[in-house]
């Protein structure tokens, strides 16, 4: 924070009362910038976006006129990837301003029209893009936004706003307030019924109250304990842990220091997965920064009180998000569950008391210390109290990362907040918790999300993804993308996954190309239920519930795959034929894109397709002007 008084302050941070000094003398800073304070946003879909170069041009551009109050810093993602790279300009005494698809050209006219000519660049942000609100008014900040209206952002809080790199920063936001005060206001005891009050549930899987974790731990007596943040985010399309690891990493250390308190453990591990770098990165540098200020390490606040973090890189296994396989990599072995109990809070790491918890649990942890359980229990439902993050994708007109209180229903999330299908598509079915989750449909649209209700209607709420699909989405094809997904990543270890995963796959490929018989249908469901019944962890458990989700609620598609030779969405390739009508011109353009010679006729007469040399890639269809080749 260069601007800062800050940088005068004390470095190693020993008392709650330095911490206080230095909290008012960085939030000044953040809060009343000299003049301008810029934020990029540079998590994953920021850098993709290409904001690197983006921070780089205002920088230069800053320099080249001489202007050197301007604080420019990165920032982590604020939900809307969509519209990345994303500008944010903050100014003492007026609202901000932010810039949507920012150039290091368009960076350039900011800085001379409005950091310099103080009169905002308009068509860069959300007026330009005529985007409106529920009442029919143009929309001027992200907050006017539908996307934003019905989201309650906790986990998320610090996200797109402070500098992820700057450890003054996260302090300016009452940052170690929670880690200060349970060192040296609150017995271990008294933490860990402050989190069984609040019924924090495990944010990353079937929801296991927190509070009970952290006690089983913390009444097990031994001469070494451990916290690990469980940060092996596999599922496909789930970027929720990744997004707070790049936002707002302190917000974890402090959780993981505050756990190992109540549990009596000096030591923790952070596994995240190495396909993360920036998220690595930044972990390494927020670490770094902790230790050296005091709030890691050795008699933190002069209580006695020690307590380290390191990083493990997992190898992208996605069987190690099951807490005993992650354990088993991080001592070194290969990632592979073992049969509970006993349970790690018994017997973990090193054979040692230990407690799991993914980043979003342990994000909550420090505003329910700072603000009560009571403050965390008004917000969601008396079952599933606080907030859960979810990654928004598929077919969905806001695709981005989104934290809603529990208690919202599926609609709500979908389409006031989501937008709904684009392009006036029929929404299908929504699919959560990933390749262990299941099929919601149409029918479940007014259902309240919590972890009993989804539960109930037959998926789950896993760590957090969202995949929506429309009217075009062949629900055979994704029964089989998601198995396709565990049966690659099992460990092997037990013959009801390693085995009966393939051989439903196998009957799932068949069905796709044509060659399932009826039988086949029986066979399949069979063998869904018995590795349900048999297989050692959550991942072969769960792995068949998209395939039984969807042929429950879309068994008339499976039928039609099985009996008709037909894929009714059109989307299963060898069950696809095409053909052109009496529309067509004569215009030759599909048979020049053929690339097989499928295509005879001559110019302005009719075309033909031979079927026997057609490989079914849809270049002619996707070319045709007339709407004259169809499928069939």
């Amino acid at each position: 924070m260069s601007e800062s008084t800050a940088t005068t302050a004390v470095k190693r941070i020993e008392t709650p009362e330095q911490l206080n000094l230095l909290r008012d003398a960085c939030k000044t800073t953040l809060e009343k910038p000299k003049r301008f304070r810029v934020t990029v946003g540079m998590a994953t879909c920021g850098i993709s976006a290409g904001a690197n170069v983006v921070l780089d041009a205002f920088k230069k551009s800053l320099k080249a006129h001489g202007i050197d109050d301007v604080l420019v810093e990165p920032a982590g993602c604020i939900g809307l990837c969509v519209y990345e790279p994303i500008v944010e300009v903050f100014e003492q005494g007026k609202e901000k301003v932010s810039y949507v698809h920012v150039s290091p050209k368009k960076a350039e006219e900011i800085v001379e029209k409005h950091l310099i000519g103080g009169k905002p660049v308009t068509a860069y942000g959300l007026e330009g893009m005529d985007i409106y609100d529920d009442n029919g008014e143009l929309c001027r900040h992200f907050d006017d936004l539908p996307f934003y209206k019905k989201q309650k952002r906790l986990v998320l809080h610090n996200c797109g706003y402070i500098n992820p790199e700057d450890i003054e920063e996260y302090i300016a936001v009452d940052g170690y307030q929670a880690l200060a005060k349970v060192l040296t206001t609150m017995t271990p005891d008294d933490v860990i019924n402050e989190i069984s009050a609040s019924n924090l549930r495990g944010r990353g899987g079937a929801g296991f109250p927190t509070g009970r974790k952290w006690k089983f731990a913390a009444v097990n007596e031994a001469d070494q304990k451990y916290v690990i943040c469980n940060a092996d985010e596999g599922d496909p399309g789930a970027f929720m842990d990744r997004s707070v690891l790049e936002g707002d990493p302190h917000a974890v250390l402090e959780a993981m220091a505050i756990a190992g308190y109540a549990i009596g453990a000096d030591k923790g591990w952070i596994y995240v997965r190495a396909e993360y770098p920036t998220a690595v990165g930044r972990l390494q540098r927020a670490i770094d920064e902790a230790t050296a200020r005091g709030l890691l390490g050795d008699n933190i606040f002069g209580t006695g009180f020690n307590f380290s973090i390191r990083l493990r890189l997992g190898a992208g296994a996605f069987v190690c998000g099951e807490e005993t396989a992650l354990i088993a990599s991080i001592e070194g072995k290969r990632g592979m569950p073992r049969n509970k109990p006993p349970f790690p809070a018994n017997r973990g790491l090193w054979g040692k008391p230990t407690i799991i918890n993914n980043v979003e649990t342990l994000a909550n942890i420090a505003p329910i210390i700072r603000n009560g359980a009571d403050w965390f229990r008004s917000i969601g439902t008396e079952k599933s109290p606080g907030t859960k993050v979810f990654a928004l994708g598929g077919k969905i007109a806001n695709t981005g990362l989104v934290e809603v209180p529990m208690g919202i229903t599926l609609r709500e999330v979908i389409y006031d907040i989501g937008g709904g299908c684009p392009n006036g598509k029929e929404f299908k079915a929504v699919q959560t918790g990933g390749p262990s989750g299941g099929c919601l449909t149409a029918e479940a649209l007014d259902e309240i999300i919590d972890f009993d209700h989804l539960t109930a209607l037959g998926s789950m709420m896993g760590s957090g993804g969202m995949i929506v699909m429309d009217e075009d989405n062949c629900m055979v094809d994704i029964a089989r993308f998601f198995l396709d997904f565990t049966v690659d990543e099992s460990c092997g270890q037990c013959v009801p996954c390693r085995e009966g995963t393939k051989r439903m796959l196998e009957i799932l490929d068949k069905m796709v190309s044509g060659k399932a018989e009826e039988s086949d249908l029986t066979a399949l469901e069979e063998l869904a239920e018995n590795i349900q019944l048999t297989s050692l962890c959550a991942l072969g458990q769960t792995a068949p519930n998209p395939v039984l989700s969807t042929m429950h609620h879309f068994m008339d598609e499976y039928r039609a795959h099985v009996i008709d030779k037909k894929c009714p969405t059109h989307v299963c390739k060898d069950l696809l034929g095409y053909y052109i009508t009496e529309d067509c011109k004569g215009c030759t353009l599909c048979k020049k894109t053929c690339p097989v010679d499928a295509i005879s006729g001559r110019v302005k007469e009719q075309h033909y397709i031979d079927t026997d040399k057609c490989i079914r890639c849809g270049a002619c269809f996707d070319v045709c002007r007339f709407n004259a080749i169809k499928k069939r």
